[in-house]
């Protein structure tokens, strides 16, 4: 059976270069100086794994660079931009080497931004704000749909929207997100606070007692049902089962709180509130939609 998620990124960063009608063994390896290349202005990978990029460095002081890395010219013909290895080219400039080897290709400013984000998702090592981050890039500076990156990137529709509603989450959570303090499901989880001026103490609460994802859903639904209660007005009925499963499968589309709310039961009137983080949560939510604002 064909993995979906695996369909963009398993086609590879050559894939993106056949137009060029390039043929990889045919290309020539060259020998240059580290002082002329600069990192993928797109890279949405913000911290490096130290360890690893030690490990690397001593490897290359022994043995050198076997792999060369992928650049670009630079709008100053004399440098480069690097399109893929910018951690070998980090390593060597730590290993105090002075060149290293790489293959020059052209490639546009689009190629340039999804190489950064499929050389990255290929191996897994983004933490999940710059995987967000990464996605929302793409379709801001591509001007790109959900639906678009997801075809490209062999990711399904729901995993991007769930990776860019963290978007929304307070800066004070994304950076217990960023520190590995939170899980990428204790943040989900954190979405679904009803009354937003709990957030930050449910997330401390988490980070300070270790909470498992599971407990941390339990302590959430405890404070919305408390919220609830207390805002609840004493005539209100309770809502039909068909009511309930068509707001379980509203929310499972949209990725977010839906409430539905009968107004008129006898003429089989209501309305339906969708909830929204962040402008970029509204934006996704209308792609869903297929609703596009000129």
């Amino acid at each position: 059976m064909t993995n979906k998620n695996s369909k963009g990124l398993g086609r590879g960063i050559e894939a993106l270069f056949k137009d060029n009608d390039v043929n990889n063994d045919d290309e020539a390896v060259v020998d240059l100086d580290l002082t002329k290349i600069s990192p993928n202005p797109y890279q949405p990978r913000k911290k490096f794994d130290q360890k690893a990029l030690d490990d690397l460095t001593k490897s290359i002081e022994e043995s050198g660079v076997f792999q060369p890395i992928i650049v670009r010219h630079d709008t100053d013909k004399n440098r480069y931009q690097i399109i893929a290895g910018e951690r070998r080219f980090r390593a060597s400039k730590a290993a105090t080497k002075t060149k290293i080897p790489a293959i020059v290709r052209d490639a546009t400013e689009e190629q340039m931004m999804e190489i950064a984000v499929m050389e990255n998702l290929q191996r897994e090592d983004l933490n999940p704000l710059e995987e967000a981050q990464a996605y929302d890039t793409l379709m801001t500076k591509l001007n790109l749909t959900q639906a678009q990156v997801s075809e490209r990137l062999g990711k399904s529709r729901p995993y991007i929207a769930n990776y860019l509603r963290l978007l929304g989450l307070p800066q004070p959570v994304k950076e217990m997100l960023q520190r590995k303090q939170l899980s990428m499901g204790q943040a989900r989880a954190l979405l679904s606070v009803k009354e937003k001026s709990q957030l930050l103490s449910l997330a401390a609460k988490a980070k300070d007692e270790t909470l498992t994802v599971r407990q941390l859903e339990k302590l959430i639904a405890k404070a919305n049902k408390s919220n609830s209660t207390k805002n609840k007005r004493p005539t209100k009925r309770t809502k039909s089962p068909y009511i309930k499963e068509s707001e379980d499968q509203l929310q499972d589309k949209f990725g977010t709180k839906v409430l539905i709310n009968e107004t008129n039961t006898k003429a089989g009137k209501g309305q339906i509130q969708i909830d929204y983080m962040s402008t970029d949560d509204l934006n996704r939510i209308l792609d869903l939609l297929d609703i596009h604002l000129d």
